[in-house]
């Protein structure tokens, strides 16, 4: 399992001195959408720069013209790249074929996605690297979870690694450690915290002892 950083909420500078703190802890850095709206894909560059060794998500959330804005996050560095599970099949599969040209992933977010298991087994057989159950912002605030969701997809896919975001919090994460995802993102359960790396290690400790 590996722990996810959304950093959603800052500009380039705040990114990287956030990352600084914590880099240590994390697998992935997720530029978040509002960040590439806000800053473009410059932020995941600057993230690659400064960072190298770590993987870099760009949360593109594709909806259309996918292999062009897959191969436009690969130039600028992102190891994986983010599709809606509500996309067409065409594009899912152009941004799969591209990904795998540059020799990079494809993660799904399957936010809206009504038929969880059916749209699960089918991107599946497209080749997307992982499925993320994505409980959204708008949706937490009406208190609900993934975790059903989670083992829902895990009990359909073959192939493809699972993924869970949303409202994770170190209170709430040995819930989603027993539901074993491969990658675990977390936002606001460290940026929102005082100790940012204190929360980071801690949430680390607990997904590296399974």
């Amino acid at each position: 399992m590996k722990l996810q950083l959304a950093l959603d909420l800052v500009n380039i500078p705040q990114a990287i001195e956030l990352v600084k703190e914590i880099e240590e802890h994390v697998d992935v850095v997720e530029i978040g959408t509002p960040v590439v709206i806000n800053e473009g894909l410059k932020a995941v560059k600057e993230m690659k720069a400064a960072f190298p060794n770590l993987t870099v998500l760009a949360d593109l959330k594709i909806m259309d013209a996918a292999g062009y804005e897959v191969s436009q996050a690969a130039a600028a560095g992102a190891d994986i790249v983010t599709i809606l599970g509500a996309a067409e099949d065409a594009s899912i599969k152009g941004a799969v074929e591209e990904a795998k040209k540059q020799g990079k992933q494809i993660l799904v977010d399957m936010i809206a996605v009504k038929d969880i298991a059916t749209r699960a087994k089918e991107l599946d057989a497209l080749g997307v690297d992982y499925i993320c159950v994505h409980t959204g912002y708008d949706l937490q605030a009406a208190g609900q979870n993934s975790f059903e969701d989670l083992a829902t997809i895990k009990s359909v896919v073959k192939n493809a690694k699972t993924a869970v975001a949303g409202g994770i919090k170190l209170e709430t994460l040995p819930e989603v450690i027993k539901a074993q995802p491969d990658l675990i993102i977390v936002g606001g359960g460290i940026t929102g915290q005082d100790d940012k790396e204190a929360a980071a290690a801690k949430m680390k400790e607990l997904i590296t002892q399974g």
